[in-house]
């Protein structure tokens, strides 16, 4: 694994599944002798699911009934 010129580093997905690390997850690094550790922020992933439904709040265009969206997604 390579680090890029901007210091960015692909985190792969087995790694991200597995510790929940989702996109927006606050992350922190921490140096423990030659060892760095990166390390969810507690607290961060608890938060993701309220933010969410508080940005999509009132968010809606369409003017139709569940009946009709169903309709429309089963052809």
């Amino acid at each position: 694994m390579r680090i890029t010129s901007k210091g960015q580093v692909t985190i792969p997905i087995e790694i991200r599944e597995k510790m929940g690390l989702l996109p927006n997850t606050e992350v922190k690094f921490q140096i423990e002798g030659n060892i760095v550790r990166l390390k969810r922020e507690t607290g961060s992933s608890s938060r993701r699911p309220r933010d969410l439904i508080n940005r999509m709040r009132r968010k809606a265009t369409v003017e139709m009934t569940t009946d009709e969206i169903l309709a429309l997604t089963r052809g």
